[in-house]
């Protein structure tokens, strides 16, 4: 299977181009979120970017009376919450590229017997972006507050234009950008996979145009 699927991706690399998608919360949807994590001391800390997979389960509540509940894919510090179905549909196109963090849903007053969610993050990290074919800010960080002290930084802003290497990116369906791991870039397929399944408030960014 997996020898099938390389040469899948290497018949398409040789004819189009996979068309690629900054990925991520639909921000412009308002309202107040009406879920909150009660236990923060569970999350790693401030300098520790990625989540790791040995999290212990994350205690939310989940209260409409203070808001909106949460949808398929929502902004949750350096994280995503998403549905299960989110998580379905992420594991089946691509498991390597995540960790999912099970949530322990509470409710006030009573128990919870809606559909699971996930603290998630996208942890593959790609130094695939074709520098001289794109269009952005590239620069050394110097600020000495900065963790990136003295690092190379993507700054992708309105505007700019990525180009990615086809032989860098493989076989994956989604990845952090190397130099920029604010930005999560999903192909084609896995953009499909989402909207076919109907997920609500995912944000999908042509990165040919952003």
């Amino acid at each position: 299977m997996a020898k099938e699927r390389a040469a899948s991706i290497t018949k398409q690399s040789k004819g189009r181009k996979r068309r690629y998608y900054e990925i991520g919360p639909d921000l412009r949807v308002g309202g107040k979120p009406g879920y909150w994590l009660e236990d923060k001391s569970i999350l790693p800390p401030y300098e520790v970017f990625r989540l790791p997979a040995s999290t212990p389960p994350a205690p939310f509540m989940f209260d409409k009376s203070a808001g909106d509940l949460p949808y398929d894919l929502e902004p949750y510090y350096r994280w995503w919450l998403i549905s299960d179905r989110t998580k379905v549909i992420f594991e089946r196109l691509d498991p390597e590229a995540f960790v999912f963090v099970p949530c322990d849903v509470r409710v006030p007053g009573g128990s919870y017997h809606g559909p699971n969610y996930w603290l998630c993050d996208v942890v593959r990290v790609l130094d695939a972006l074709d520098e001289a074919q794109s269009r952005l800010i590239i620069r050394i960080e110097d600020d000495a507050r900065s963790l990136k002290f003295g690092k190379k930084i993507y700054l992708a802003l309105p505007g700019s234009k990525l180009v990615f290497s086809e032989t860098a990116i493989g076989e994956a369906h989604i990845f952090r950008m190397a130099h920029g791991e604010a930005n999560v870039i999903c192909d084609q397929e896995l953009k499909d996979a989402c909207k076919s399944a109907g997920l609500k408030r995912i944000w999908f960014s042509d990165v040919s145009k952003l």
